[in-house]
């Protein structure tokens, strides 16, 4: 029982060192230092998106606006860079409150409108990213202030700075799902409403503030992601957001609620980058890789499923 329950517990990390060996047998660039490097830097943005359906999860429910808050937080803060001439701190700032303000939206419509988060979510989603191809008409929005891109271009040594938002993200992460009391509120309001309402939670202020949370995260990858690329890119993967959902469930974060580790968190998340980064190393066909990736979901999917099904039968 002991060996079964490890085995759930950490077959993400598993997962992530038996690809690494086999992806660096087939090709040993894999291992070094600057692939290493890279899956560091790309899995920065998702990471943190991760984290941002990670909230929403924990209770229960799903943020599917993420990357439409992503792209439109971060044309917010390029626009005031652009049009207002705003500093680039300032800029920061405007693009997480935009994110902020989106995620309140959605949390309002969740928790006080009985919207189904699935569904209202996703039309945010798509109004989001639409609002940003109609005021963009489909270009680029450069963005040039060294000041703004730093962190995406920065290097310490031979090492990108990107990766220590996403450590310093998921450590904040830990000590607030850990320690605080808001946190706790999170898991018992996703492990059971009712009893967590009995208790004296007040479980529509915590729904709101996971779908906040949410869009303070979304803003941030916005931040990171524009950082990054120099500029505001209107066509975000189309992959990305299954990743983001897939990710978590796969390092342990329930679909029912209640249940999830940051360290689960992160851990789905490289593994997916490793997995993405490796296909490409070893010249899969990138029709192949968005085939892996829907059997990466479908796994994410069974796994929950097996460990829900093992903790009713008192297995694990």
């Amino acid at each position: 029982m002991a060996s079964k329950k490890f085995l759930l517990d950490n077959v993400v990390w598993i997962l992530i060192v038996v690809f690494s060996i086999l992806a660096g047998f087939l090709n040993p660039f894999f291992l070094s230092e600057g692939n290493l490097q890279n899956v560091l830097v790309q899995a920065t943005t998702l990471g943190v998106l991760v984290l941002a359906v990670s909230f929403t999860l924990l209770i229960g429910e799903i943020d599917l606006s993420v990357v439409g808050n992503l792209v439109f937080s971060s044309m917010v803060g390029a626009y005031a860079m652009q049009q207002f001439g705003v500093h680039w701190t300032l800029a920061v700032l405007i693009t997480i409150v935009a994110g902020v303000l989106v995620g309140l939206l959605n949390g309002y419509f969740v928790a006080y409108l009985r919207m189904n988060s699935l569904i209202a979510t996703l039309a945010m989603g798509l109004f989001l990213q639409g609002a940003v191809l109609g005021a963009t008409q489909a270009r680029t929005m450069v963005v040039a202030d060294e000041g703004y891109s730093y962190i995406g271009s920065a290097t310490i040594g031979n090492w990108p700075v990107m990766p220590i938002a996403l450590f310093v993200a998921y450590l904040l992460a830990h000590v607030v799902l850990a320690y605080s009391a808001w946190g706790r509120n999170l898991y018992a309001t996703g492990g059971n409403r009712r009893a967590a309402n009995a208790a004296g939670i007040n479980v529509k202020r915590a729904r709101l503030g996971a779908f906040t949370a949410s869009g303070f995260l979304a803003g941030v990858a916005g931040f990171l992601y524009t950082s990054y690329l120099g500029g505001v890119s209107v066509t975000v993967g189309s992959t990305t957001l299954l990743y983001a959902v897939a990710a978590p469930v796969i390092g342990g974060v329930s679909l029912f609620g209640g249940r999830g580790r940051v360290i689960g968190m992160l851990g789905g998340t490289l593994l997916i980058t490793v997995i993405q980064t490796g296909l490409q190393l070893i010249n899969v066909s990138a029709y192949y890789i968005q085939m892996i990736g829907g059997a990466m979901i479908l796994l994410a999917i069974a796994v929950d499923a097996f460990r829900i099904r093992s903790e009713e039968r008192g297995v694990v």
